[in-house]
């Protein structure tokens, strides 16, 4: 029972929270998950909190909610976020089955817009996908030194130039030669204090090519909050629209395989294009996978 004597433990509300799995279609994979619903009343440091007790790479708090459009809030256990992947193709799924909701498209308002997901169903009808578009174009920000970000990895070198770019989140990107090297990546917290602070950018996705079409890719973000992603929809819809325009061409697709070192395999599907008075758009989607349900005592 809460002691009366310690104000910490009375309770003052109790609200319905979920986990899921994104970006994968087998429980136990993928980029786990947490949404808190009915969070209205819950100011941010509370959120914060709650984020770092979830101990996830993020947590989504649902602030408000009816049969077509939702608002949301995108915490990671160190820092809110304007927009993030698979935080939005989670919420959808189960946004999409907590409302019960009969039609194929579900708006997520958040601080950097407003987020149209497409949801994608069984054969018995039940929502098991969604694909979002970021809600910024692709925006090169800056080119960093390349010797400088390989250090954040602790590697000795990487292939071509290393940037900031962003659909709505700013993350650095950097390719390295091989799979293997991917594999022996590892982030040096004083080197991304140095050369890669969080304010610059929220943490350093490396990619390599597997085969045309298919690439694999790690996040490091320990600045954040994060030491590893295993999934990061907001930091791969920014590197598509980087090859697209490292292309030039009018409209790219591609599959991005990550976690894989971490035990936690996930696969993103993107798809990038040029739209009239917008720029390069991209998407990003994946399945959901629900994983369990429970009330969160404030």
């Amino acid at each position: 029972m809460p002691d009366a004597a310690n104000p910490s433990d009375k309770i003052i509300m109790s609200l319905m929270f979920e986990t899921c799995d994104v970006f994968t279609t087998i429980r136990h994979g993928g980029n786990p998950l947490a949404v808190v619903y009915g969070a209205a009343d819950l100011d941010g440091a509370v959120m914060q909190a709650i984020a770092r007790e979830f101990n996830l790479s993020e947590t989504v708090f649902v602030t408000a909610a009816e049969p077509s459009r939702a608002r949301i809030r995108i915490f990671t256990p160190g820092r809110e976020l304007p927009f993030a992947g698979h935080p939005n193709v989670g919420a959808a799924v189960l946004l999409a089955r907590h409302l019960e909701l009969a039609g194929d498209t579900l708006l997520l308002e958040q601080a950097a817009g407003a987020v149209e997901a497409r949801l994608l169903r069984d054969a018995a009808g039940e929502v098991t996908a969604a694909h979002i578009s970021a809600p910024q174009p692709f925006t090169l920000v800056e080119t960093l030194h390349a010797e400088a970000i390989a250090a954040c990895a602790g590697l000795p070198a990487l292939v071509g130039e290393a940037v900031i770019a962003s659909c709505g989140t700013p993350f650095a990107i950097a390719e390295v030669a091989d799979a293997e090297t991917l594999a022996a990546a590892a982030p040096d917290v004083a080197a991304f204090r140095a050369n890669l602070p969080a304010d610059r950018a929220i943490g350093l996705l490396l990619y390599t090519r597997l085969h045309p079409g298919r690439l694999r890719a790690r996040m490091f973000a320990p600045l954040s909050g994060l030491v590893e992603d295993p999934a990061t929809g907001s930091a791969n819809v920014a590197l598509a629209g980087l090859l697209m325009q490292r292309l030039g061409a009018d409209a790219l697709e591609i599959e991005v395989e990550q976690g894989i070192e971490m035990g936690r395999p996930s696969l993103l599907a993107l798809a990038a294009q040029t739209m009239p008075h917008f720029g390069i758009r991209v998407s990003v989607g994946g399945g959901v996978v629900p994983v369990s349900a429970g009330r969160l005592i404030i």
